[in-house]
């Protein structure tokens, strides 16, 4: 184990995602979208937005190019909690299921908010089933990992400590047995981080 190395995750827990969804609708359709729920997990439900099909839905996921990738905004707190983190001694890694030709716009995004994150790993996403981020995490071995997905939990090394983000509780697929598998949970990464340093 790296007992030095924390792994964190990117959008829900660095990054604002559903945010940066929203400004993607705007930049596509013109029209900055009214916020439906603002507890759902899920950006198609937190905006008031139809579910899109055949040419309307390829005109919109064209605008999450590199533009998009290179410009999501801070998740609340979380370049304290990283700064925090780092101030402990702690070297932060970001892993997250993203394309691998996008890893250097994320590494971007993140160095431009400020966020002292060393490298970052771009896993894609795997079919069957399979955690796509456990590989990387496994070899990496770093002493704690960070999401706010279950499912990206499973298949890691049990040594490795898993903490979740439970953020956002509508509709969010963080529930069921799987969650005996997670060694804490916490609301945002900063308080994660202000645990983790106090333990």
């Amino acid at each position: 184990m790296n007992q030095k190395i924390i792994a964190l995750d990117a959008d829900g827990v660095l990054l604002d995602y559903n945010l940066a969804y929203a400004r993607a609708w705007e930049r596509a359709f013109g029209v900055y979208p009214k916020q439906k729920d603002p507890h759902a997990y899920w950006a198609i439900d937190r905006w008031d937005v139809p579910r899109l099909e055949g040419d309307q839905l390829e005109h919109f996921r064209v605008h999450f190019d590199q533009t998009f990738w290179e410009s999501l905004p801070a998740m609340s707190g979380a370049i304290e909690a990283c700064r925090d983190l780092h101030a402990a001694g702690y070297q932060l890694l970001c892993v997250s299921a993203l394309p691998e030709h996008y890893a250097y716009a994320r590494q971007r995004n993140l160095r431009q908010l400020g966020f002292p994150i060393h490298e970052v790993f771009a896993t894609g996403k795997l079919a069957d089933g399979k955690n796509p981020k456990a590989d990387i995490l496994n070899v990496l071995r770093p002493c704690a990992f960070v999401d706010d997905f279950l499912p990206y939990m499973s298949g890691v090394h049990p040594d490795i400590h898993l903490a979740l983000i439970l953020r956002n509780e509508s509709g969010s697929p963080n529930t069921g047995e799987q969650l005996n598998k997670v060694t804490s949970t916490h609301r945002s990464l900063l308080d994660f981080a202000r645990w983790w340093v106090g333990r």
